[in-house]
């Protein structure tokens, strides 16, 4: 097939404070990150200390990390702990690509959740129209770009204390009492419970202490901005310590919905973590540990972008549509510049969610290793209502897909320590429970809208003219998935001599998913809505114009497969102070069903095929060198990558409004590559600056059945000798679908850059010594497509962001702030969508305005 697209659009550090808190069971709040800007635990810097120590991201590691920063802070050569490899090391001395943000930095930069997060890890992009199609992706790869489907892995595992996450609209919520965040890029199969392709984002909590310890945080700012975080850890009896931590953010919404009077795109969060450790004796302990957060955001709507030509006749595209809507009384949108902010939805909107659960990790220390097992139990409870017409006309007038999930995990790990030889073994199960009850309504002006202004009655009155057509026609939609999945995994470490380490590493897995989907339809009476042979007349075309919008639907999916991964690591310390390494992986995303609905034959029955997935093949290359030099005080990271991948798991979205929202298909293939830098300097206590690059080239490298771009849909349907139209050509002939090989991969730029720099003085306020401070943090993105297909109507232009904030740290834990946020206040999208039904419909989700406001922070 000749290729329809291609288009082209032009378009710690060391906190320099000698009044770090020191916790006495917890992580220090410390110095310049290395591989990315960050706050976070130190020990020594002498080679090897830490290495191979065999501690898990337990309290213990944070007194050990805590006591060893104490001793560190007077000398510049400090290395930050990360527990990426499930031991506590250096960071330096880790064969991975991998950031580390502390939770100072996440404090004082605002990122209070993966969303925020990406600003100051470039190969990372998040992307969320609500918290349940949200999607975590690391160098342009994870998951598909589009509407969620529950019928598929995540590429990027998202852990919190070793406990997986399986839904990413957790991602959605607070930070909670976070120690540090770890992003590691590159699968991490043989390491991690849960397969994961792209990447982890690898998640630590402040543990309970058995000294008295605590801390408060309060921030206001515009837009009625309110934020409290607390959290309070000490002893209960000599062996049982307890840890507490509260957090609540609050603020008006970023869009006003003049139909409804009210501020929309809203945050509403407040989350509760409670733990017990539990030690008793000096080789076990046992931690555990609950959650519990709620979001009832006024969320979540789009505003009016712009339109574009497409194929469909010009009559039915989104100008001749809006002009003859009510009755052809018009309609108009509330403003045709998306960042007046504006937005006229008429549906009720809710992004309400529940997310908790309860986790055990028992720590076993034997001597020569450690065993470590870690049950847990979590759930998911999401509310929503939609607007998925995009419009203030009553077309789709309800969209409801609330969801209930319960997954369970249990995971068992062993790690040996020895001169010659460490080690991992593990073993992982999971278990996972989703049910879905979808109802979705089409209102007074959806027949106008949306039906064919060709088809008439026997009366010769026009069909678009019978708003009773389609008014209040109703699909309900039941589903369900049972998703199970084994695992035995494993990497070993040979230390060849003092300088060449080899580092092997395997993983054999078994997944199997059970699903269930039910739509049936419905008249605004209740009547159902069945295809019958025996109509005729106007009840044939009445019928089949309601089949055409809400056709009834059930299959039994179901997807059952075992695949086997390896990796291989090599690297050589050059010097003290210069590692390289080299890795290849051959690894796997799971298969998977598709659990809304497949696409349906002449006949209307569903096409079974199209129920199954195959699993993603993956195999990764990467070659990396991390330094540092003056003596320690600067540190250079370089990693260079290449990641191919057959059968890509991708999005296919059908351009009508219900007859399938989106289903999943295998695309050929993909590849992304690309190079990393991460670079820090420290000169004195006085000054410290990051700067961190991402390039990344991520295409579709054959994908030739793939959905087109708006401007090459809605047209007729071709015959044998019929061409394909041009984009944008009225009542044009459109392709089934499209050859996209060679383009880009959605939602990921080309160029990704974080940058920053804080400056300090020694003073005094109040009679309390400390320092007065100045800190900058930027971020810089180049443009991306923000449709599966690159259309000329969805490029989003790059934008750079400045955050500034200045203010006054004291020695004994006080800390007071102001800060602004999108200083210049850029007008930036964070996502386009193209509106249904190929009219030519686009519109978006504007980022933030610029904010501002000021933190007042202690510890005790």
């Amino acid at each position: 097939m000749s290729k329809y697209l291609g288009l082209s659009h032009s378009q710690t550090r060391r906190r320099s404070s000698a009044s770090l808190a020191l916790s006495l069971g917890g992580l220090l709040w410390a110095s310049l990150a290395l591989a990315a800007p960050a706050y976070a635990a130190e020990i020594d810097g002498d080679y090897g200390v830490g290495a191979d120590d065999g501690l898990d991201s337990t309290a213990e590691q944070g007194d050990q990390a805590g006591r060893a920063g104490q001793s560190a802070q007077a000398s510049y050569g400090n290395d930050i702990v990360v527990t990426a490899r499930r031991r506590a090391e250096t960071a330096q001395d880790v064969p991975i690509a991998i950031s580390v943000v502390g939770g100072d930095q996440i404090d004082n930069t605002g990122a209070f959740n993966v969303g925020r997060l990406q600003q100051l890890a470039p190969a990372l992009q998040f992307y969320s129209s609500n918290p349940r199609n949200s999607s975590v992706n690391i160098r342009g790869i994870g998951a598909p770009f589009g509407l969620t489907n529950d019928g598929i892995e995540q590429g990027v595992g998202i852990y919190v204390d070793d406990v997986y996450y399986a839904r990413v609209a957790s991602a959605t919520l607070d930070f909670l009492d976070v120690s540090q965040i770890e992003v590691l890029r590159g699968p991490q199969g043989t390491l991690y419970g849960k397969n994961t392709t792209a990447g982890a984002v690898n998640i630590t909590t402040n543990q309970p202490t058995f000294d008295f310890e605590g801390k408060a945080e309060l921030s206001l700012g515009n837009l009625n901005f309110k934020q409290a975080k607390a959290a309070i850890s000490g002893p209960l009896t000599e062996n049982l310590a307890a840890r507490v931590a509260i957090s609540s953010t609050s603020r008006r919404g970023t869009i006003y919905n003049v139909t409804s009077d009210q501020y929309i795109q809203s945050q509403d969060n407040i989350g509760i973590r409670g733990q017990l450790l539990w030690k008793p004796t000096d080789a076990l302990s046992i931690t555990l540990a609950g959650d519990w957060n709620r979001q009832e955001a006024i969320c979540c709507g789009s505003v009016f972008v712009r339109t574009g030509a497409t194929q469909r006749p010009l009559n039915r595209q989104f100008e001749a549509l809006a002009a003859a809507a009510r009755g052809g009384a018009g309609y108009v949108v509330p403003s045709t510049n998306p960042y007046d902010r504006l937005s006229d939805v008429d549906a009720t909107l809710n992004a309400g969610n529940d997310l908790g659960g309860v986790a055990l990790r028992v720590k076993w220390d034997l001597g020569a290793g450690t065993l470590t097992s870690v049950t847990a139990w979590r759930y998911w409870d999401w509310r929503p209502e939609n607007d998925r017409d995009f419009t203030g006309l009553s077309i789709v007038s309800k969209s409801q897909n609330p969801s209930q999930q319960n997954q369970y995990t249990q995971e068992l790990r062993y790690n040996y320590s020895g001169d010659r030889f460490d080690f991992v073994l593990g073993g992982f199960a999971f278990y996972q429970r989703i049910d879905t009850q979808g109802t979705e309504q089409h209102g007074a002006d959806s027949s106008r809208w949306t039906l064919s202004p060709s088809a008439t009655l026997s009366d010769g009155s026009l069909l678009v003219d019978t708003a009773s057509v389609l008014n209040g026609l109703t699909a309900i939609n039941t589903q369900y998935l049972k998703n199970t999945s084994l695992a035995a995994f494993g990497q070993l470490s040979w230390k060849v001599n003092d300088r060449l380490t080899i580092q092997p590493g395997v993983r054999l897995n078994y997944d199997k998913k059970d699903g269930f989907y039910q739509r049936l339809v419905y008249l605004a009476d209740g009547t159902p809505v069945v295809r019958n042979s025996a109509l005729t007349g106007d009840a044939k075309t009445i019928n089949d114009a309601r089949l055409g919008v809400f056709a009834p639907q059930e299959i039994s999916p179901s997807f059952s497969d075992w695949n086997f991964s390896y990796d291989l690591t090599a690297h050589y310390k050059l010097s003290r102070d210069i590692l390289l390494y080299g890795s290849y992986a051959k690894t796997f995303k799971s298969g998977g069903i598709n659990q809304n609905g497949v696409p349906a034959d002449a006949s209307g029955a569903p096409i079974l095929a199209a129920a199954t997935i195959k699993p993603e093949s993956v195999q990764h290359f990467e070659l990396g060198v991390k330094s540092q030099f003056w003596d320690r005080r600067a540190t250079l990271n370089v990693t260079a990558f290449r990641t191919d991948i057959q059968d890509y798991q991708a999005n296919v979205n059908n351009g009508q409004f219900g007859v399938l929202r989106g289903y999943l298909a295998n695309a050929g293939k993909v590849r992304t590559q690309g190079i990393e830098a991460d670079f820090s300097i420290r000169p004195s206590e006085r000054f410290n600056a990051y700067s961190n690059l991402a390039y990344t080239d991520a295409k579709y490298k054959k994908f030739v059945d793939a959905p087109c771009a708006p401007e090459y849909s809605g047209g007729r349907t071709p015959g044998a000798n019929d061409v394909i139209s041009g984009p944008g050509v009225p009542n044009g002939f459109s392709p089934a679908n499209c050859d996209i090989s060679g383009t880009r991969l959605p939602g990921v730029s080309k160029w990704a850059l974080s940058f920053g720099a804080e400056v300090n003085i020694p003073s005094q306020l109040f009679g309390e010594d400390g320092q007065f401070y100045l800190g900058y943090d930027g971020s810089y993105r180049s443009k991306y497509s923000s449709n599966p297909t690159p259309s000329a109507y969805t490029w989003i232009d790059g934008y750079a962001l400045s955050n500034f904030r200045a203010g006054f740290r004291a020695d004994r834990g006080f800390e007071a702030y102001a800060w602004v946020r999108n200083a210049f206040a850029k007008d930036y999208m964070e996502q386009l969508f193209v509106g249904p039904g190929n009219t030519g419909l686009i519109t978006g989700l504007p980022g933030d305005p610029r904010t501002w406001g000021g933190t007042i922070k202690g510890r005790f």
